[in-house]
C-alpha cells in the first residue's frame, strides 16, 4: 500500500517528491493481445505511468446493459505488471476523436442539452455508470495496492459549460462510489476555459502542444500553489477524412517536452501510442473557429503520429523523447522489447458470395418503421451503421429539385431504383430534378458523432425532411443497420450466398484469405469507395478512398494461420476491376 498526495508544489508519494512521465495510451484503441508491448514501449522511452480513457459507449450500449467493463480492470493489471502507474480519465464525456466523445448515443437522445449539466436525470445516469466503473478502479487504486494514482473530473469542461455545480456533482460522484485517490481537472491554458472548468479544491492541470512557460503562467493565475502538470501535451495529431495527414517534426516537439520539464512539471504524452479507432468507432469534428461548421469525420487509424506508431514500433521522436526523458530517469532505461510478429507474405483476397444492401438489410436490419417524417438513428436505434429511408413523389408533376434539410451525414440517393447521386449535410440537393410519380430511397450514413465542441450529441440520419421544391414529402418507410449487426460469422454467410456481381455493385461482399505467417499487417483496398470491413469477425473498421489514410490495420492477433473469413461492406460501389482486399505485411 502507498499513499500519492498532492503537495504545495509537487506530488507526494509516501511523503516523498515524484514527478509523473506518463504517456496516454488508450486500452479500447489496442487489440488485448499488444498490451503487453505498447506499455513496455511506453517504459523504455523512459515514462513511468499510463494514462487511458475510459469510453461510456462502448461498455454500455443500452442503457443498464454494460459490455466488458472488465477490459479496464485488465488493462490496469497490465499496467502494474509492467511496472507503470496509472491514470484513469473516465469522464463521463472524453472527447478523444471517439464517437459522441465516448457518450452513449441513448444518453444524448434522451437529455439533448442537458448532458454535462446539474441535470437530475443525466447525473441518474452517470451514476449508474460511475458504480459500475467503480468495480474496476477502486480495487485498483494505489492505496489499496493498485496503480491508479489519480482520477479525472470530466473532460476539458471549460471549453464546453460553465456549471461549477456540475463539476462538483460529479467529484461528489466519484467520492462516493470510492475514489480516494487525488482528483483533476484538464483544460486549455486560457481565462475561459480555466475559469469555466475547474474546481476549487481539486487539482487543476493544463493541455497544450507548445508555448509550456506561458500555459503555466496561465495555470498559475488560476492556481498559485499546486504540482504543475501538463495533463495533455499534443505531441502530434489526427487525420480527417478529405485531409492531409498531420505530421510534427519530433526534434521541434522533444524541446517542447525539455520546456515542461526544465518548469518542474510533470507530463503526460498525448498520444504516447494512438493506436487504432476499430469498429467505425472513430468520431468526427466541426470546422470553423467555433466548431459548428461542416463535418470533419476522423480517420479510422489513431497514429496521432505519435512516438510509438500505430502497429508499435518505435518512429524517430520516440528516440527524441527517450533522450530527453532519460535524464529524468531514476536509472538506466529498458531496451524496447521485440516487436511482435509480422505476417510472413502477402495473400490477396478470393470472393465466395454477395448480397445486395437490399438484402442485407432485409436480413440484418431492424425493423420497418413507417412515420410521417423521417425518423433519426437514434429513434431507430441505431448508433453506428446506417438507415434506409424510402417515400414516394406524388404525382402526376413536373421535375422539381429534391433537397434534404438537416441531413447527417451523408446520402446515397436511388429513383426508382437508378442512382441519382450522393448528398451531404453541405451539398443537400440532387443534381437533376425528380418528376412524380417516382420512388425514392435515401441510404444514410453516419460517418462518426462530434466528439467536441457546441454540436456535440447532434442527432444522426434526416433530422429535418425531405423536400420536393418547397414541399414536405411526408408518408416515409425507415429502417436500420446497425454495424454490429454484421460481426455474426454465421449471418454473414446466410446473406451473403449469392454470386458475386462484376460491375462493383454496393453490397456485402464475403470471402476468405490464406495467411502464412500470422502477424501484423495491412489490408489495401484498391479501386473499394467507402465502406466497412471485417476480418475473422473483427471490424477493422471504416475504409474510403477520399484518403488520406490508404490501409487499414490488422492487428496479428486476429490473423490464425489458414484460411480467414473476410467481409466487406461497400456502401457506393467498387470499380468493376478492383481486386479482392490485399492483406499485406506492415
Amino acid at each position: 500500500m502507498s499513499d500519492f498526495r498532492v503537495g504545495d508544489d509537487c506530488f507526494l508519494l509516501d511523503g516523498r517528491p515524484v514527478r509523473l512521465l506518463s504517456g496516454a495510451l488508450h486500452y479500447f484503441r489496442v487489440h488485448e493481445g499488444h498490451w503487453g508491448h505498447r506499455l513496455a514501449m511506453l517504459r523504455a522511452m523512459g515514462l513511468n505511468c499510463v494514462e487511458t480513457y475510459v469510453p461510456w459507449n462502448l461498455h454500455e450500449p443500452e442503457p443498464g446493459r454494460f459490455r466488458d467493463v472488465a477490459a479496464l480492470g485488465r488493462f490496469l493489471d497490465a499496467a502494474r505488471e509492467a511496472g507503470l502507474w496509472a491514470i484513469v480519465r473516465p469522464g463521463p464525456y472524453i472527447c478523444a476523436e471517439w464517437e459522441n466523445g465516448g457518450l452513449p448515443a441513448w444518453l444524448t437522445a434522451e437529455a439533448g442539452a442537458r448532458v454535462r449539466t446539474g441535470d437530475e436525470r443525466y447525473l441518474r445516469r452517470v451514476a449508474d455508470w460511475f458504480g459500475r466503473l467503480a468495480e474496476e478502479v477502486v480495487p485498483r487504486q494505489i492505496c489499496r495496492g493498485g496503480p491508479v494514482l489519480m482520477v479525472q473530473v470530466e473532460n476539458e469542461y471549460g471549453s464546453y459549460g460553465s456549471d461549477a455545480g456540475y463539476l462538483r456533482r460529479l467529484a461528489g460522484l466519484l467520492r462516493d462510489v470510492g475514489v480516494a485517490v487525488p482528483l483533476f481537472t484538464s483544460d486549455g491554458p486560457e481565462d475561459h476555459m480555466l475559469s469555466g472548468g475547474t474546481l476549487p479544491g481539486v487539482l487543476a492541470t493544463v493541455n497544450f502542444g507548445s508555448h509550456a512557460r506561458e500555459s503555466f503562467e496561465a495555470l498559475r493565475r488560476y492556481r498559485p500553489d499546486g504540482p504543475l502538470m501538463c495533463m495533455e501535451f499534443w505531441c502530434g495529431w489526427f487525420d480527417h477524412w478529405g485531409g492531409g495527414h498531420a505530421v510534427r517534426e519530433p526534434g521541434e516537439a522533444a524541446a517542447v517536452l525539455r520546456e515542461i520539464l526544465e518548469c518542474g512539471a510533470s507530463v503526460n504524452l498525448y498520444m504516447a501510442h494512438g493506436g487504432t479507432s476499430f469498429a467505425g468507432w472513430a468520431g468526427a469534428n466541426r470546422g470553423g473557429a467555433l466548431h459548428d461548421g461542416p463535418l470533419e469525420p476522423d480517420v479510422t487509424s489513431y497514429d496521432y503520429d505519435a512516438p510509438v506508431d500505430e502497429v508499435g514500433r518505435p518512429t524517430p521522436k520516440f528516440w527524441a523523447f527517450r533522450e530527453v526523458l532519460a535524464g529524468y530517469a531514476d536509472g538506466p532505461l529498458p531496451e524496447p522489447p521485440p516487436a511482435p510478429p509480422v505476417l510472413g507474405a502477402a495473400a490477396g483476397t478470393e470472393w465466395a458470395g454477395w448480397a445486395s444492401l437490399a438484402d442485407v438489410m432485409e436480413v440484418l436490419g431492424g425493423p420497418e418503421v413507417r412515420a410521417p417524417v423521417p425518423p433519426s438513428f437514434e429513434e431507430l436505434g441505431v448508433e453506428r451503421g446506417l438507415v434506409r429511408y424510402a417515400l414516394d413523389v406524388p404525382g402526376p408533376r413536373r421535375p422539381y429539385p429534391l433537397s434534404v434539410r438537416g441531413l447527417r451525414d451523408l446520402a446515397v440517393v436511388s429513383v426508382d431504383g437508378v442512382r441519382a447521386g450522393v448528398l451531404t449535410g453541405e451539398d443537400a440537393v440532387l443534381e437533376v430534378p425528380v418528376a412524380g410519380h417516382a420512388r425514392v430511397e435515401l441510404w444514410v450514413e453516419s460517418l462518426g458523432r462530434v466528439n467536441y465542441g457546441p454540436r456535440l450529441g447532434e442527432a444522426k440520419g434526416i433530422t429535418g425532411g425531405v423536400l420536393h421544391e418547397r414541399q414536405y414529402l411526408h408518408g416515409v418507410r425507415a429502417r436500420g443497420l446497425r454495424l454490429e449487426a454484421l460481426d455474426a460469422c454465421g449471418a454473414v454467410r446466410e446473406v451473403a450466398s449469392g454470386g458475386v456481381p462484376g460491375d462493383g455493385a454496393p453490397g456485402l461482399y464475403r470471402g476468405t484469405v490464406v495467411v502464412r505467417g500470422a502477424g501484423d499487417a495491412r489490408l489495401e483496398l484498391p479501386g473499394w469507395t467507402r465502406g466497412f470491413v471485417w476480418v475473422g469477425g473483427f471490424c477493422l473498421g471504416r475504409y474510403w478512398s477520399a484518403g488520406p489514410q490508404s490501409a487499414l490495420y490488422v492487428p496479428g492477433p486476429v490473423l490464425r494461420e489458414g484460411r480467414n473469413d473476410v467481409w466487406l461492406l461497400e456502401l457506393e460501389g467498387a470499380d468493376p476491376a478492383a481486386p479482392g482486399p490485399l492483406l499485406r505485411p506492415w
